[in-house]
């Protein structure tokens, strides 16, 4: 029997005045101290701040890529939460 594969992330990205994307996703990618780090659907939860540099987010059909100076991700139940330049 097959298993199912995980629903596609749902995404949220945004600072105090602008959202940079939101919608689902198939990964989510960024950086904090440790290094760069990918989020794929199934993501057990996770915290983390992030370091400046790039944040991708993939789609089926599209990539979005945006700089960020600071901010934080959350991931619980296959959501991302990224608030980003505070």
């Amino acid at each position: 029997m097959a298993k199912a594969l995980p629903q596609p992330l749902n995404v949220i990205a945004r600072s105090p005045f602008h959202i940079y994307y939101q919608g689902e996703a198939e990964r989510v990618s960024a950086i904090n101290r440790v290094g760069i780090f990918d989020v794929l659907p199934g993501h057990t939860d996770f915290f983390s701040v992030l370091s400046p540099g790039d944040v991708t987010v993939e789609t089926e059909s599209d990539t979005v890529n945006f700089k960020i100076t600071n901010g934080i991700m959350a991931v619980r139940d296959n959501t991302v939460m990224l608030f980003v330049n505070i």
